[in-house]
């Protein structure tokens, strides 16, 4: 008789509603081992037994072997005690799957939603099939997952599926080991599952089932908007070929120049309306299905203008649920947008959509099952070489960030734009969902039941919160208030070194020698004035604030954030620039509006000192003549980037000037002035952007080269909002690596604010 051995093996990872446990069985199976397997808080663990050869053989290659959703961060194996068969029992020993418990401590991970696989397409497009057509249909390996679950282990009873029983055929399903839905916890059909319906403003129904998916479709064929309730809330809809239904979307919605994300039925649709290369195609049609920024055509494609007003780029999504497959079947391009107020959390619950969304659209396709957690979608663009996600939400989050190193539970609540907080816990970091921009009382009560979720769900206590260093975030006021109710301390983490501690830590790297450049719009610096182009010397967990943006006068705060030309005329007057008729932001103000700023400027009232390189790139473009005032965040930026896309001009770049006072200082003025005297001869605004940019990426790899010299390292790390324009990273890239530097940019989570609680938590706790 061949020796037994039996082996325990305790997996982490996501590895709870993938299909995991049928997978161990099947694979136990196949090498007639007997033994077990469960789900537990912590991840899977199993126990297997048989001849010595049949167990290393299981093993053998095991993580690779996994069901393609699972993500196995790491396999535990240890010796277990030999189970003497009962040679008496009717039922030989065999392999079983047995029921999930919970057992306390923090949970390691959790799936998140999923786009519907190949294998429920075609039972959904199957007239044969029960699941014809059923807009709920999933399996295993697809469907909602974060946005489903109220508590681990991930179960059905703890899901938002607790109030449906399942009919006869599903729970065969749903037991069979074999089947692909073997606890798949979604699980349904039209006889046992969610439903949709069609209601009108008054919310009386008008269309149920398919007949109200087909309702919805005349209506958005005549021009209508409609509020359809998806996987983690609702979309505004409308066609994206009409001028008038686009207009009346932004008029409602009052948003008034912000792109608007499409949604389109398949790739040849895609390609049809964009310019999508191989690693855009794979993002399209990924699991996760974000919204992909991609370069559109230059031909008239039948697109409304309206929905992507002076950008060069479009924000397009494949369907990803089984309701958006039926909705975008021979349809042409969707406006597919959040819905939501502005800046205010996407809408996820039906009463609250009727009473919110009721102005802003014309019907609603509404369902039963409920959403636990609101999950806007994701935004990503694709830049030297890398996917950079823009918006981290549906499809990524929780998925979790594997630290450098271990240290105590941290709970992070990020900053006050594009908010998502981070809860950390051993040597694991889970960002949540996009939250939002804390301007409002919906969005702070949204980051406290975000926050007050992932703490439970992944049964974390923190030890220490950590917010912004800025005193009036109200970010920070909702941690000092979680903090002195709990009695545990507040860290208050300056907001660039944070975004520098959360690229280093999306990598794996401790916060060792590294240069890290955080270029962005506004952050509460350690001197009480408002930073935006820094480079940090990084050193055992130490962060030295080496070289900056030389500051300038930006007046009335928030006024010149919306208004490029009050910046670009500070920056003219700080040179000694004459406010010349001919540039465009002079032209751009009143005789009134000049002389009430010229005085301001003259008596420094209310001018806020920044070294903000997001606020250079505004005032570049109003002198430019790119944008005057802006309707959204970095509009004028994203209008310059696009202009020094693909251009190339021989006319030289712009030069920045560098000091070498502690911290150095770099000098804008000699920048200031090239473009005013180029705008004032001519030189077309194309030419002007790609000078800029150009001058920014060569100034990046001067000030690091003299910091390397000084003993900063040979690692170059780039982040913040800035970062976000793939012109300068690509730029950028090529001028450091060509001297010689390693670079690290963003994958994982944003480089704007929404990547900002990972470099919090690991701040927070020390490195």
């Amino acid at each position: 008789m061949a020796s037994l051995t039996r082996k325990r093996l305790s997996i982490s990872g996501v590895v709870q509603g993938v299909g995991f446990r049928p997978f161990v069985w099947r694979r136990a199976s196949s090498f007639g081992l007997t033994g077990w397997v469960e789900n537990d808080s912590a991840g899977v663990t199993a126990e297997v037994q048989g001849p010595v050869d049949r167990v290393e053989a299981f093993l053998d290659g095991f993580a690779a072997a996994a069901p393609p959703l699972a993500v196995v961060e790491r396999v535990t194996v240890l010796d277990g005690a030999i189970v003497e068969a009962d040679v008496e029992a009717a039922v030989p020993p065999r392999f079983i799957i047995l029921e999930s418990i919970a057992r306390p401590g923090p949970t390691t991970s959790l799936p998140a939603d999923i786009a519907t696989c190949e294998d429920c397409l075609a039972e959904i497009r199957d007239p044969g099939n029960r699941r014809f057509r059923y807009p709920f249909t999933n399996c295993t390996n697809c469907g909602p997952r974060f946005t489903v679950i109220t508590g681990l282990p991930y179960d059905r009873p703890q899901t938002t599926m607790r109030g449906f029983a399942m009919c006869s055929q599903c729970a065969a399903e749903y037991d069979d080991p074999a089947d692909r839905r073997f606890h798949a916890q979604p699980n349904a059909c039209p006889a046992c599952g969610p439903s949709v319906w069609l209601v009108g403003r008054d919310a009386d129904r008008i269309a149920e089932g398919d007949a109200a998916v087909v309702a919805v479709k005349l209506l958005l064929r005549a021009g209508s908007i409609v509020a359809i309730k998806g996987v983690g809330g609702f979309h505004l809809v409308c066609a994206a070929m009409s001028d008038a239904a686009v207009g009346l979307l932004r008029s409602r919605k009052q948003r008034v120049g912000k792109p608007l994300a499409v949604m389109v039925e398949d790739l040849a649709a895609a390609r049809a309306i964009a310019q999508v290369d191989e690693q855009e195609r794979r993002l399209l049609e990924g699991r996760e299905r974000p919204i992909v920024l991609l370069r559109k055509r230059s031909v008239d494609v039948g697109l409304s203008a309206e929905v992507s007003p002076g950008n060069d780029f479009l924000g397009v999504m494949l369907p990803y649920a089984p309701l958006h497959h039926l909705l975008c079947e021979g349809m042409p391009p969707l406006v597919m947008t959040s819905g939501n107020l502005s800046e205010e959390p996407i809408v996820h619950e039906n009463d609250a959509a009727l009473k919110t969304l009721g102005p802003l659209v014309d019907a609603f396709l509404m369902h039963d099952r409920p959403i636990h957690v609101a999950c806007d979608d994701s935004v990503v663009r694709c830049a030297a070489g890398a996917a950079m996600p823009i918006r981290r939400s549906r499809g990524y989050a929780p998925m979790p960030i594997r630290l450098a190193s271990q240290g105590p539970a941290v709970l992070a609540v990020g900053g006050e734009l594009k908010a998502a907080v981070c809860v950390a816990h051993t040597d694991l970091a889970i960002m949540s969902q996009h939250i939002g921009d804390m301007g409002n009382l919906e969005t702070l009560e949204s980051l406290d039941h975000t926050a007050t979720h992932l703490l439970r769900l992944f049964d974390v206590k923190p030890a220490i919160v950590a917010a912004d260093l800025h005193p009036g975030y109200l970010s920070t006021g909702w941690a000092r208030r979680f903090a002195a109710d709990r009695g545990m301390p507040l860290v208050t983490v300056q907001h660039h070194e944070a975004h520098v501690a959360s690229l280093l830590a999306e990598h794996g790297r401790p916060l060792g020698r590294t240069i890290g450049v955080c270029f962005d719009g506004t952050g509460y610096g350690h001197d009480g004035t408002i930073w935006g182009g820094e480079f940090f010397a990084v050193s055992d967990g130490t962060f030295r604030r080496a070289a900056h943006l030389a500051t300038f006068p930006l007046p009335g705060g928030d006024a010149s954030i919306r208004h490029p030309w009050r910046t670009a005329l500070a920056l003219l007057h700080a040179v000694g620039g004459e406010w010349d008729g001919r540039l465009a932001p002079v032209r751009a103000a009143t005789d009134a509006e000049r002389r009430v700023l010229g005085h301001q400027l003259a008596k420094n009232i209310n001018c806020v000192a920044t070294s903000s390189m997001g606020r250079l790139f505004d005032a570049v473009a109003a002198l430019a003549g790119v944008k005057q005032s802006i309707t959204y965040e970095a509009e004028a930026a994203m209008h310059l980037e696009a202009l020094a896309a693909g251009a190339m001009d021989d006319g030289g770049a712009y030069a920045f000037a560098i000091d070498d006072a502690e911290p150095w200082r770099v000098g804008w003025q000699p920048v200031v002035q090239s473009v005013a005297a180029d705008a004032l001869a001519g030189v077309p605004p194309y030419a002007i952007a790609w000078r800029f940019h150009v001058a920014v990426a060569r100034m990046i790899a001067e000030v690091c080269t003299q910091l390397r010299a000084s003993g900063a390292g040979e690692t170059v790390g780039l982040t913040g909002g800035v970062f976000q324009n793939a012109v300068l990273v690509q730029m950028a890239i090529d001028e450091l690596h060509h001297a010689g530097f390693e670079v690290l940019v963003h994958q994982r989570v944003p480089a704007n604010d929404g990547g900002l609680a990972l470099g919090q938590a690991v701040l927070a706790r020390g490195g």
